[in-house]
């Protein structure tokens, strides 16, 4: 058997080569030709798989996607193969929600302002809605939620209109798909008038896809809203964002807030658990066996419950401001974005920082907010 699997998924071969042949490539370039003579498919969201990549192929039995989304899969041209596809919902959403609180961290400290007094609003309560959400409301943070569906759905959380959340938040996180149909579209659901009728200093974080927010019109408003201060990690018109764009955002990074090491390492071996199914085989390896192991970190009584000391110990586990850096200066060059996507491999989850507190101090919302080892 045949395994292709897109070069940015940790331990593909770690967890595949006892299936087969593994062959890493390019998932952004891959062509019908390479995915010919292939069984599986392993890819993430840069790789569209429709019926022009599999033209040359009339074996291929199983398609799986390391990502949250499925918008990148032809999923009426599989079906109509019959070839079994799958995507890793959730294997993300830790990593997603962190890097969101970590901006919004990032932002207080920059313009002096305090985190936990502001209302933020998240669009899209889904996996990674989610799970900011439990970062935030560990930490004390008011949070409003919008997602028509879940709304209309048996969710038991309380929902408020789109319109409503703009007038109220303070602070406003994208979380949604990227659709064009539907009665709920998101394309451009932050189109030029939403964006205007912000409130007086939001902070907008997009960490979803691109096009939710009309980026021509977000180059538009900040002309005269300098106040909205936004943090983009997904970009209209990946890999080439809009490079005019670049210089109104705060905070720049290229797709990566999924991108930590344990929600990749999960992405992988979701795909692996349900390839083993697809050929009705008891998996045989567990994920706890591939991640390094933990860090460990003394707390001090003056290390929290402070926000400045909360930024220290969350840049201990992911200092953002690395990756706005290299953004800036790689973004433009030859395939920039994607190489900065495929070197990212320092990223952790709070998960990996192992905190002991003899000090006795009341931190047990740093468990809550997902550190490691609190109260030992």
């Amino acid at each position: 058997m045949k395994i292709l699997a897109d070069e940015n998924m940790p331990y593909v071969e770690a967890l595949f080569a006892d299936m087969g042949e593994v062959e890493l490539i390019d998932g952004r370039s891959l062509s019908a030709k390479q995915v010919s003579d292939a069984d599986v498919l392993l890819v993430r969201s840069v790789t569209k798989v429709n019926q022009q990549l599999l033209s040359l192929n009339n074996k291929l039995l199983f398609v799986g996607s390391a990502t949250i989304g499925l918008d990148h899969l032809d999923q009426d041209y599989l079906t109509q193969r019959n070839i079994t596809y799958t995507n890793a919902p959730g294997c993300n959403a830790k990593a997603v929600g962190e890097y969101a609180f970590i901006a919004m961290l990032e932002l207080a400290r920059r313009f002096e302002q305090a985190l936990i007094d502001k209302t933020v609003g998240i669009v899209g309560a889904g996996n990674t809605g989610s799970a900011l959400q439990k970062c935030l409301e560990a930490y004390g943070v008011k949070t409003l939620l919008h997602d028509p569906l879940l709304a209309q759905s048996n969710d038991k959380r309380d929902f408020v209109n789109l319109d409503e959340l703009i007038a109220r938040c303070d602070v406003i996180s994208l979380h949604v798909p990227l659709t064009k149909t539907g009665d709920y579209p998101t394309w451009y659901l932050f189109d030029e008038k939403r964006l205007a009728s912000l409130m007086p200093g939001c902070w907008l974080l997009n960490c979803c896809r691109g096009e939710v927010i009309d980026n021509r019109a977000l180059i538009a408003v900040k002309q005269y809203r300098e106040d909205i201060k936004v943090v983009l990690d997904v970009w209209e018109g990946e890999p080439n964002p809009i490079a005019e764009l670049v210089p109104y955002v705060e905070i720049a990074t290229p797709h990566i807030a999924g991108y930590s090491l344990e929600g990749k390492a999960r992405g992988t071996f979701m795909l692996y658990q349900s390839l083993m199914h697809k050929l009705g085989k008891t998996p045989d390896k567990s994920m706890d066996n591939l991640l390094p192991a933990l860090w460990s970190h003394q707390l001090s009584p003056i290390d929290v419950p402070d926000e400045k000391a909360l930024l220290s110990l969350v840049r201990l586990v992911y200092d953002l401001r690395d990756d706005d850096e290299v953004f800036r200066k790689r973004f433009l060059n030859n395939n920039g974005f994607d190489l900065m996507r495929k070197n990212h491999k320092h990223r952790r989850e709070f998960s990996a920082l192992r905190l002991a507190n003899n000090a006795g101090s009341d931190v047990d919302w740093l468990f809550k907010l997902g550190f490691s080892g609190v109260g030992l």
